[in-house]
Parts: structure tokens; sequence; C-alpha cells
């Protein structure tokens, strides 16, 4: 797999050690240890989380996170536990991601990262799987399902980055740029508050709130971001064979949702159901009522 980026932390051991001590503080708050895998992948080592992946259940759910997260933002306030369906759960560390995962990564527009995602099933030996991916993580998801659509029983996709190009309003331009160009915690939290969350019905506790702040602000600070950003996927979408589910919030700046919706229906051949939920921003990941749906179309699939 030829590399096309690499993305770096400028410090490694430093800045390992952070996000190292940002994760412990995340497992004492949601007290519960993280099952860890480090993986060998054609881009490099590959980290990936773990809840219940030693427990015998017949569902397995593997999660890719959105571009400038780590896949652990879907458990902040055990979020995981609003599934109600009790599965195996991966949480894949993306390369090129701020996270402890290599930071090689391949070019976006080619295959390669469902050859990668392929291997990361391989690897943790996993023979078929639900899939759900936030942002770029849905971009990834359907480079998955066209290169090994035998590997996944359906996916979801949450405010997928890869259903449009995005947006370009004043509006979002300015609240994305605004913590990018003054990495603050007071312009992160201003991104979040107009671009993420939807308060009051879509937000965080007080805790988990400040340790995404604090995350966003290491992250943009202190890792060189060279990774491709996501982009529409226009007639590949086609090629896509796997039952897809779509959730969307009506609130996400970054990928205005209508236009999303309106793309999955033409082009994705496959698409199952589209839930759209009212007051949601483009962090749908963290909302209550997203994971309840996804564990509820997982508990009762096979019927």
């Amino acid at each position: 797999m030829k590399i096309y980026s690499k993305s770096h932390f400028k410090n490694e051991k430093t800045d390992r050690n952070y996000f190292e001590n940002w994760v412990s503080q995340l497992e004492k708050n949601n007290g519960r240890k993280y099952e860890r895998y480090e993986i060998e992948t054609s881009i490099g080592k590959t980290i990936v989380w773990g809840l219940y992946t030693n427990e015998e259940y017949s569902d397995t759910l593997v999660i890719f996170p959105g571009a400038r997260t780590t896949s652990l933002i879907w458990d902040f306030d055990r979020g995981l536990d609003h599934l109600n369906h009790k599965m195996r759960i991966f949480m894949v560390e993306t390369n090129g991601l701020p996270n402890l995962s290599d930071g090689d990564t391949p070019d976006i527009r080619s295959l390669d990262y469902g050859i990668w995602a392929t291997e990361v099933f391989d690897r943790l030996n996993i023979d078929n799987a639900f899939i759900a991916g936030a942002s770029f993580g849905g971009l990834i998801c359907m480079k998955f399902g066209i290169v090994s659509p035998e590997r996944i029983k359906a996916a979801f996709l949450l405010n997928p980055g890869c259903l449009q190009p995005f947006s370009l309003t004043l509006k979002n331009l300015y609240y994305n740029l605004l913590p990018i160009l003054k990495p603050t915690s007071q312009n992160v939290l201003k991104f979040l508050e107009k671009a993420i969350f939807s308060k009051p019905n879509h937000k965080l506790s007080e805790f988990s709130e400040k340790m995404l702040v604090d995350y966003e602000v290491f992250a943009i600070s202190r890792f060189k971001d060279k990774t491709q950003k996501p982009y529409y996927m226009n007639s590949e979408l086609e090629k896509v064979k796997i039952e897809t589910f779509l959730l969307v919030g009506d609130k996400d700046l970054l990928f205005p949702y209508q236009k999303s919706v309106n793309n999955a229906k033409r082009q994705i051949k496959t698409l199952k159901e589209v839930k759209i939920y009212k007051k949601v921003g483009h962090g749908i990941e963290t909302y209550d009522k997203a994971m309840n749906y996804i564990g509820e179309i997982i508990n009762n699939y096979d019927q």
C-alpha cells in the first residue's frame, strides 16, 4: 500500500504520554478499563480499544471515528451503554488521526482505506460484523463496503463526510477555522457549541465536555495533521453493496443533513433507513437516542 501522507505528534514521547493520561481519566470517570489491541497493518501500527471483546456474544460492532477525534469519544458518559444490547465492541483508532496509531495514511480517494479496514478485521479475527462510522469514519465504512462487503452485516453512517462536500457557508467556515487559527479552550468550546452539539437537547456532561475541549486543544496544537479530509464519494457510492443505515442531525453545520439524505437515497442502492434527529449537531455519536437506534437495529437484525 502506497503511503500518501505522514502525520505525527510534535513531541512523540511527551504527547503520547498526555494522551495515555487522558485515556486514564476517561476510564476512571466511566468506571471501566478499555481492552487494548495493537495490530500491524499495511500502514503501520493500529490501536483498537475494546469493550466485552472476550465475551461470546453473537453480535460485534466495529467503530471508526471522525477526523480530529479518537474513537473513545463514542463512550463519553458511558455513551455505548445506550446501545442497550450485549455485544463485542471494537473502537478503531484510524491511522493519521490524533491518537496512538501510526500517522501514515494512504490516498483517501483510492480504495486503500477499505483494504486497511479489511486488514483490521483479519488481525482481530473478526469474520463479519456491524460497522459504524462518524463523519470521516463514514467514508471508511463505505470504502470497506466496496472492498469487502462479505465481511459486513450492515453499516451505520453518522453525519458522514462522504455524501456531500464540506459546507463552505461563512458560518461553518468561521466556527471551524476559529480554533485552528487560535486553539484556545474558549474557541474550541465555541466551535463545539455551534457546530458539534445543540444544547440543551444534545450535550455532554460537564466532565466530558471539558475532556473533549482538552483533547481538541491538544489535537490542534500538538499534532501535525497532514491527513486528507473526507470528500464526496459521488458515483463511488453506487458500488456499495452493504445494507446501510443513515443517521443525521438537523443542526449539523459541517454537512447539512438534507443534502446528505438526498444523495444517499439517490446513490446508495442498499440504503435501508434514514433517521433524522431534531436539535442534534455534527457529533451525533454522542447522542443517546442515536445509540439506542443502532442497538435496536442490531438486536433485531437477524429476526
